[in-house]
């Protein structure tokens, strides 16, 4: 018998904090609570173990590269601080982004600066010399 209250570990080891499935996966962004958002969301009725360790990854891995951009685009503005604005121009610059979120509008993001060709002031090719 092991003479203590409650779930002991079994004699493994003494008061080790437990290791969470983030920590396991290398990862930052919470894998728990991804996985119960999946259960909760009646997606499927069976879920693997490795599915919300998948889509944390991926989630991760797309705040990174859109934070990066983000964060260039802040450089060039002279900012230290991102702003909607910049996420806006990091996302329409890059073709891959620009292509998943096409259809999402950024609150306070702005547009693209871009003028038609056709209204640029004409340039005059008359010199005389």
């Amino acid at each position: 018998m092991s003479g203590g209250k409650g779930k002991g570990k079994g004699g493994r080891g003494k008061g080790g904090k437990s290791t969470t499935s983030s920590a396991k996966a290398g990862l930052q962004f919470p894998v728990g609570r991804i996985g119960r958002y999946l259960k909760q969301g009646k997606y499927a009725t069976r879920m693997g173990a490795g599915a919300p360790v998948y889509l944390a990854a991926v989630l991760e891995y797309l705040c990174a590269e859109i934070l990066e951009l983000a964060g260039n685009a802040a450089r060039d503005n002279k900012k230290s601080r991102i702003v909607p604005r910049h996420l806006t121009l990091a996302i329409k610059n890059d073709e891959e982004l620009n292509k998943l979120l096409g259809g999402v509008t950024i609150a306070s993001g702005g547009v693209l600066p871009n003028i038609h060709a056709v209204l640029l002031p004409k340039k005059s090719s008359t010199k005389s010399s």
